[in-house]
């Protein structure tokens, strides 16, 4: 393999564990529920990638959800409300977590050829330490484990799309150009943010918060609607600005090696 690239930087949810990002989506809309406002799988996957307490803000300030929020409460959303439903939210996801931590497919051996190669394992996400301290040990038991993790909490609040998270990997790891470390993930925040850090960007569809849809769901799609399915992911990260995208992750230690 090349030796260009000194790390890879993954996302969590959606790119290494927990296939079409479920445990967020699930904590997300049972916590709108409790405020009598439903919200859609669209709605609610748009902002993803983001710190969860700025996905719910994004959120309340859709048009349709702020109407709905209107009607329900007789008020526009607040600062004060973003803060209630997020008070809903992080128990709900905490309860769950543990059951959403299971590697993608191809992930253990991709990030073992990775490292055979002298690539180090970095990962940014949208949880918080809170929620870490459940998926980490859990997925590490499972067989996954980064050198280093960073959550916004370590970058004093500024999650994706902005770039300290990458920046923090880069430091821990010791990469010394931008351009030798590459960025994966499954949202557009995730893609916004390793194009804002300046780091080769790379999208991967199979299993994404963008594609929305569970391992048995896709599976059960026709070769044709699973074809078009990779198409609509890839085309959404295309446009967010992805210097490349896989369709799983056992493609990306060639896609690495193809690059020099």
């Amino acid at each position: 393999m090349t030796n260009r690239f000194e790390a890879v930087i993954f996302d969590w949810a959606g790119t290494t564990v927990d296939y079409g990002c479920f445990a967020p989506v699930r904590a997300f809309q049972e916590a709108f529920k409790e405020f009598g406002v439903t919200p859609t799988m669209e709605e609610t996957r748009k902002p993803m990638g983001m710190l969860k307490h700025d996905h719910i803000n994004t959120m309340l300030h859709m048009d349709r959800i702020a109407r709905a929020w209107e009607d329900e409460h007789g008020a526009a959303p607040t600062d004060a409300d973003v803060d209630a439903v997020y008070a809903h939210f992080e128990p709900k996801l905490l309860s769950i977590l543990n059951g959403f931590a299971d590697p993608k497919p191809g992930v253990v051996d991709a990030v073992a050829e990775l490292r055979a190669a002298g690539i180090k394992i970095g990962s940014t996400t949208g949880y918080t330490d809170k929620m870490m301290e459940i998926v980490v040990p859990q997925a590490a038991a499972n067989g996954y484990a980064p050198d280093c993790w960073f959550s916004p909490d370590s970058t004093n609040g500024f999650g994706r799309p902005y770039p300290y998270m990458v920046f923090r990997n880069l430091e821990t790891l010791g990469v010394t150009d931008v351009r030798r470390a590459a960025k994966v993930g499954d949202t557009l925040s995730d893609i916004r943010e390793g194009k804002n850090a300046g780091v080769f960007t790379i999208g991967v569809t199979e299993g994404s918060s963008q594609m929305a849809l569970s391992e048995d769901e896709f599976d059960s799609l026709s070769p044709a609607d699973q074809a078009a399915a990779r198409s609509a992911a890839r085309d959404a990260f295309v446009a967010a600005g992805a210097d490349a995208v896989i369709d799983t992750m056992a493609e990306l230690p060639a896609l690495l090696a193809a690059i020099a």
